[in-house]
């Protein structure tokens, strides 16, 4: 369907319906990849114990397809330092597929906002320097009384106005659910339907539910660009404890979802030993429920 007609057939849906199922006509099979997620080794990226190209050679180590780069500790964003990066990844036969940025685009003030998306298309050219095709962006908390129906059109105009400078490079934007105005799918789901752009979806967390994490993830797959898995989750009796991979693997192939489950290790075991045993499990999955 070309772009003309699918935007007829979304008129004639209900408001807010348009966007119900991606436009893209994608084979129905999953492929699942496993990834590894930056922010698990948080603590040596920021002592500078590990580098981002100690990472990269990880991948090849534990077998996993791709490097989830959060970037909060990059030592550069100069073209030099990021193409030797990319150069390495590829001679090692890893995708650094995505970047994770930190972003607030429920500030109140317009001034604000506009310097919310200069930081946006700034990172979308890092991205497109190492040739990741996605950047994982925050919706924001809601602070001074303001309200998710304030804030609301304030994330929309940002990521509208994000995705037209991240589309020019190829480069999808992936909203978090990651509290505050992406508490609640179905508010997150309000929000990517309004944006109503191809470069724009969703960076699912699997761990980042508070509450009915089951029928939130089930949600919001329908427009993932990218998962997260973690070891722990909020369960439905509000306890947060393992989290069950097996469940999570088969509710993502269900929806017909390609591409990388990046593990995100946040729980007390030292990384050094939990992140390989995990990667193990994860790569067993991806290959269990692809196809």
């Amino acid at each position: 369907m070309n772009r003309r007609l699918f935007l007829a057939s979304a008129a004639a849906l209900p408001a807010g319906a348009a966007l119900a199922q991606p436009a893209e006509s994608l084979p129905r099979k999953a492929r699942l990849k496993p990834a590894l997620c930056a922010y698990s080794f948080r603590q040596d990226l920021q002592s500078k114990a590990k580098t981002y190209e100690d990472l990269v050679r990880a991948c090849v180590d534990w077998d996993v397809d791709g490097l989830d780069m959060t970037v909060y500790w990059a030592p550069s964003t100069e073209r030099a330092w990021l193409h030797s990066l990319r150069r390495l990844a590829y001679r090692c036969g890893v995708q650094i597929y995505s970047i994770a940025i930190r972003t607030e685009l429920t500030r109140a003030e317009q001034k604000e906002r506009d310097a919310e998306v200069e930081n946006i298309r700034r990172w979308v050219d890092v991205a497109a320097a190492l040739g990741a095709g996605h950047v994982r962006v925050f919706g924001g908390y809601l602070r001074g009384g303001v309200t998710e129906e304030q804030a609301s059109p304030w994330v929309v105009e940002c990521l509208q106005r994000g995705a037209e400078y991240a589309g020019s490079s190829g480069v999808i934007l992936g909203l978090e659910n990651h509290g505050g105005i992406t508490t609640r799918a179905e508010r997150i789901l309000e929000i990517v339907r309004k944006v109503n752009s191809p470069w724009v979806g969703i960076n699912l967390d699997t761990g980042n539910f508070p509450q009915e994490p089951w029928r939130q993830m089930e949600m919001c797959l329908p427009h993932a660009v990218n998962v997260q898995v973690k070891s722990e989750m909020t369960h439905e009796d509000g306890k947060r404890g393992p989290q069950d991979w097996e469940r999570v693997v088969k509710l993502v192939a269900s929806s017909g979802y390609k591409g990388y489950l990046s593990l995100e290790y946040e729980a007390k075991e030292p990384a050094a030993t939990a992140v390989p045993r995990l990667l193990g499990e994860l790569r067993a999955l991806c290959r269990k429920y692809s196809g």
